[in-house]
């Protein structure tokens, strides 16, 4: 970053080394009608401020991150939108092309409806919070950095979104269904977890 400041052109290695996940960050949360406008936005806000980003952060990915999740947020009541229909008919077409084979496709559908419920009851922090550990595999401390947020209120809000989560695909972890399908003994670890 500090490179930038001096040779703009030098930002160009942040976007080369970030957009790809931040665009598919995006795609996930409002779908394809505003992904390249959302991850375009990101950069430019990103560039224009980038002489405030904190130099001693290692690590510029939960900063763009943040700006991300903060045009998301301009843009949620769209993304409500899209987890309410997604809730009806049980159709994600974004998640469709990244599933790799019919039995993930499979286990996949069957959450689709209750997940989608679950995710657009959450308020708009908590689904950042979640959405950003869970598709954009940001740690607790890299979402505290993207949010301006104490870690421990990350772990707060993970823990009542993934309630919430949990309980509307009756008490199983939407992350395990893989595991649960290659491990049976992991429905029962579950059920004690």
């Amino acid at each position: 970053m500090d490179a930038s400041r001096a040779r703009p052109e030098a930002f160009a290695q942040l976007y080369d080394r970030y957009a790809a996940d931040i665009h598919r960050y995006v795609a996930r949360r409002l779908g394809q009608s505003v992904v390249d406008d959302i991850t375009a936005e990101t950069f430019l806000i990103a560039f224009r401020t980038r002489d405030r980003y904190d130099t001693s952060r290692p690590n510029a990915r939960p900063w763009l991150y943040g700006i991300a999740a903060n045009l998301i947020g301009r843009h949620r009541r769209s993304e409500v939108r899209a987890l309410r229909a997604l809730a009806r008919t049980g159709t994600d077409p974004v998640a469709e092309s990244w599933t790799d084979s019919a039995d993930e496709r499979v286990a996949a559908q069957a959450a689709h409806r209750p997940l989608a419920r679950a995710l657009a009851s959450l308020s708009a922090r908590d689904r950042h919070v979640l959405l950003l550990v869970a598709w954009a595999d940001l740690t607790y401390q890299e979402v505290a950095d993207a949010l301006d947020i104490p870690v421990g209120t990350v772990r707060s809000r993970l823990n009542r979104a993934r309630r919430v989560v949990r309980a509307a695909l009756g008490g199983v972890d939407p992350t395990l269904v893989t595991e649960l399908r290659t491990n049976p003994g992991a429905q029962e670890a579950i059920s004690h977890g």
